[in-house]
């Protein structure tokens, strides 16, 4: 009995110590590649694009996995990019990156910030900033596949990495899929993405076994009346009137139809109308954001939205050949949702490489929003997992002093989250594309 006991701890320990090993190595690599890393951070983070506009970004990403044996598609989606790397027969995996900047002028006086200046699609000239993460996201694409190619000997399979546009705008995911994506390069077994976030210490891990963020979709209303004098009121229809009692009916719908214990939100971001203020005018336009943690309550909120909106003009008298325009943006973005079990296989590969103090507990603080289901949310679907990578210095969270998502002021520790999110993703990698 004694002999079985000794053979098994001698079994578990050879079977565990290239695990460790490997691990170990792991890191030591990726420390070792930091420095070129580094320099691709810096260069992107400098010279950010907006929206279906990331040229420079996109002939870039292709560029560096070109050298590293990877087949590049290109032009999927506009600027999309897909970076192929065939290993032997086995599974797929696809692993994405967003490659697109934000309109928001830099303040961060980093001596690599961006100065950046382009014309948006709509023919205006706009500051250009990073201040979302992509930057990282693309670097720590680059990292994982030269790690890959390193550790083509530990997989076997197909690795498929996307670069992909306007995030920001909530469409590239769309675009890539409507272009033929899957057509192009072949359908994934697997998916993965992940986001570097301010509000955790940077370098740590999180992730749920489920939902990670909010669906989100924009609503245009626009409340049409009859033109009259200012000092006329009872001739006509007032829209800012009518729009202002919209505006606050709106709240009603998440106070008194959604479950108080069911996260709703409409938020009306722009109320528009009028030229003078002896003029009561036809128009006025409200811009809506909404958002919901379930599709049920992302049909529901839609669907009130209208009903209120409607009615409210009627209620004021508004003719029906002249009631509010109700326009729902076909860009919006489902729920991003983890598939549980593949969840926590990947997290129990970070665990064993990474350790288990490489880890935060994940925590729901707003109701972002994310275009990376519409990469997966196919029939039938892939199975994905997103995870986050803190990226805040531990000391800037400890003071208060550091800022969210698209400010200004906006800035990560590009070492500790770029090895993380490396290390991370590569682990994560191996574990789907192993060999048995």
């Amino acid at each position: 009995m004694r002999l079985r006991s000794f053979l098994l701890a001698v079994l578990v320990t050879v079977w565990n110590f290239p695990a460790a090993a490997r691990a170990s190595t792991l890191a030591e690599a990726i420390a070792g590649d930091y420095p070129y890393l580094e320099s691709l951070f810096k260069h992107l983070h400098a010279y950010p694009e907006l929206s279906m506009q990331e040229f420079k970004t996109s002939d870039r990403l292709a560029a560096e996995l070109q050298q590293l044996g990877f087949t590049v598609t290109r032009g999927i989606g506009n600027t999309g990019l897909v970076a192929t790397l065939r290993n032997g027969d086995g599974p797929a995996l696809l692993i994405r990156a967003d490659m697109d900047g934000l309109p928001v002028q830099e303040k961060t006086r980093l001596d690599y910030a961006s100065s950046a200046r382009q014309v948006n699609l709509e023919g205006v000239e706009m500051p250009v900033m990073h201040a979302c993460g992509h930057d990282m996201h693309v670097t720590t694409l680059v990292g994982v596949a030269r790690r890959m190619v390193e550790l083509k000997n530990q997989w076997h399979g197909t690795l498929l990495l996307l670069g992909q546009p306007a995030e920001e705008a909530l469409g590239g995911a769309r675009a890539m899929v409507a272009d033929g994506l899957y057509e192009r390069v072949g359908r994934p077994d697997f998916a993965l993405a992940l986001h570097v976030i301010a509000k955790y210490p940077a370098g740590k891990i999180a992730f749920s076994d489920g939902l990670m963020y909010s669906s989100a979709d924009t609503v245009r209303i626009n409340v049409r009346t009859k033109a009259t004098h200012g000092a006329s009121p009872h001739l006509g229809h007032d829209p800012v009137v009518i729009g202002s009692q919209i505006v606050l009916a709106l709240q009603n719908i998440v106070t008194r139809e959604i479950s108080p214990i069911e996260p709703a939100l409409i938020t009306v971001g722009a109320f528009n109308a009028g030229t003078a203020p002896n003029v009561i005018t036809d128009l006025a336009r409200l811009d809506v954001t909404v958002r919901a943690n379930s599709e049920a309550t992302r049909a529901k909120l839609l669907k009130s939205i209208e009903r209120v909106a409607i009615n409210t003009a009627r209620a004021a008298g508004v003719p029906e050949d002249m009631l509010p325009e109700v326009i729902i943006a076909p860009d919006g973005a489902p729920t991003t949702t983890n598939d549980a079990e593949l969840a926590r296989r990947v997290r129990d590969a970070m665990e064993r490489g990474m350790g288990a103090d490489a880890f935060v507990e994940w925590h729901q603080t707003d109701m972002g929003a994310e275009d990376f289901p519409d990469l997966v949310n196919t029939t039938p679907p892939i199975p994905s997992v997103y995870f986050e990578v803190g990226g805040t210095a531990p000391e800037q969270l400890a003071s208060g002093e550091w800022a969210d998502h698209h400010s200004p002021l906006f800035r990560i520790e590009p070492e500790l989250s770029i090895k993380a999110g490396v290390e991370a993703m590569t682990l994560a990698a191996l574990e789907l594309l192993r060999k048995n």
